[in-house]
């Protein structure tokens, strides 16, 4: 038996999870299908987590013009669905004669694409804005900011699930076929609907393929990472960027919206969609290269590392290419079909659904949702009020009152909220990412079995069906006793 909807959307990262709450604007009966146990598993959650200026784009394609209008807007988005969002800039750090020449045609790039508050800076000021950083001049990006990737895809889906759209985790497409309507098979039974949008991100040209829509090529460019304790945030008010090649940003520092500074990414072209691993000599690479902006960089305050995979759209001579947002009517008709949504894709998620849905209108009237709310409140943090109201917060709910991740001051409180998310995930890393349990200096040491427990209690979960991540990734695979007893 089928579910039948108006729309499916194919892929819940953070474009598929805008799509999916601009589509709640509408009445519609809308679903999104995610092969993952969580929204934001790849592309979107493994990043630099940078708002961008818009300036680092050919003028005229729509990175530029949509990560300009996501700039723009995200302070809107910040306060309807409560994400953390710092608007603290960017710099774009020189040397050299060249340096400045490519920094010239750079910001005259970004003024032709609407860029606002870029600024050529010289030496005091530059030291100014961050007293830490090894330069002669910057480009100063006053409009740049950084915002929480998770929170930011985990706000959209939240919100677009309270509007009415359905959320299927677990559920991976495994063919698509087209009649009078498309029948969308997967492996955990088939769906139906008039309309289907591919947001699939690392898996785009696997469902355009599947659509009909064939001849793209799409590579992996992997970005490896390091993640710095908490106590370098306060060297670095904001992102440090070396001057950019007409490709590739290079391996800058960045601090995050709750202190700490990642170190990265590289970039090196794969075909395992898969992998994430980081090998010890990238960490050495990473932290050697930027070294030479901001010497702050110790192994021993190196608390982990993660790698991320963007999908780029490539010509038959490898060169970048620009979003692809289309309907192609002749060969599948009522499917929007994204490809090579890749950087600036965070900055740009609503307004690229915006333009998508704004594709479908053309073809279809769609009546609006009187009943759409596009607010939406996050988990309370805890470790950000006020002694005043953390008293309030207890004497309220004594669960606030007991500290479970005591790095990063994340009570019990906060934890069963997030275990009680509206989109009903249970993985480890789910409850990680609303919560920021376990992104501590001890990194899990301390508090991982203590929510691993409480997951079990308060979800009904045995031991071994609780998952770290992704499907497999058991926390505990049994009990060593019984595991003892049964060879003897």
């Amino acid at each position: 038996m089928s579910e039948t909807y108006d729309v499916i959307v194919i892929g819940a990262g953070v474009v598929g999870s805008a799509i999916a709450r601009e589509l709640s604007r509408y009445r519609l009966r809308t679903a999104v299908l995610e092969k993952n146990l969580d929204v934001c598993n790849e592309t979107s959650g493994r990043n630099s987590a940078v708002v961008h200026g818009g300036f680092a784009y050919d003028e005229g394609t729509l990175k530029a013009r949509l990560c300009v209008e996501g700039n723009r807007m995200m302070e809107r988005l910040s306060r309807e669905l409560d994400f953390p969002f710092i608007r603290c800039g960017k710099v774009l750090v020189g040397n050299t004669k060249e340096d400045m020449e490519q920094l010239e045609r750079t910001m005259a790039q970004g003024e032709k694409n609407g860029a606002e508050g870029l600024t050529l800076i010289g030496e005091e000021k530059l030291h100014e804005l961050v007293p830490a950083v090894v330069g002669k001049f910057a480009m100063w990006s006053q409009t740049s900011g950084i915002l929480d990737p998770f929170l930011y895809t985990v706000a959209l889906a939240e919100n677009a699930h309270a509007n009415g759209v359905s959320f299927y985790f677990d559920h991976e497409v495994t063919g698509i076929d087209r009649g009078e309507a498309y029948v969308i098979h997967t492996n955990h039974g088939a769906f139906k609907a008039r309309w289907v949008v591919n947001a699939a991100g690392l898996g785009c040209k696997k469902i355009s393929d599947l659509l009909g829509i064939t001849g793209y090529r799409v590579i992996g460019s992997k970005g490896n990472y390091i993640i710095l304790n908490k106590k370098l945030g306060a060297l670095l008010p904001m992102p440090v960027y070396p001057v950019p090649s007409n490709t590739y940003m290079g391996i800058h520092v960045t601090p995050t919206v709750d202190g700490n500074v990642t170190v990265g990414p590289d970039a090196e072209n794969t075909d395992n969609f898969a992998y994430y691993g980081v090998p010890g000599e990238k960490m050495e690479y990473l932290a050697k290269s930027a070294s030479g902006l901001w010497p702050h960089i110790r192994k021993e305050d190196q608390i982990r590392n993660f790698s991320g995979i963007l999908p780029k759209w490539v010509d038959e001579n490898g060169t970048i290419q620009d979003f692809k947002i289309e309907i192609r009517d002749e060969t599948a008709p009522r499917a929007v079909n994204l490809v090579g949504i890749e950087s600036p894709g965070l900055t740009a998620a609503v307004p690229i659904a915006q333009y998508a849905v704004g594709l479908m209108r053309e073809r279809e009237e769609f009546e609006e949702n009187p009943s759409f709310d596009p607010v939406r409140k996050g988990i309370v943090r805890f470790a950000d009020k006020s002694r005043e109201e953390q008293a309030e917060l207890i004497r309220r709910n004594p669960d606030y009152g007991e500290i479970v991740c005591q790095c990063e001051e994340v009570t019990k409180a906060e934890l069963l909220a997030a275990m009680h998310n509206p989109l009903g995930v249970s993985t480890m890393t789910g409850i990680k990412y609303r919560t920021r349990a376990m992104m501590g200096s001890c990194q899990a040491g301390f508090c991982q079995m203590k929510i691993e427990k409480l997951l079990e209690r308060e979800l009904g979960l045995a031991p071994q069906d609780v998952c770290y991540s992704r499907k497999g990734s058991w926390v505990v695979s049994g009990r060593l006793r019984e595991q003892a007893d049964a060879r003897r």
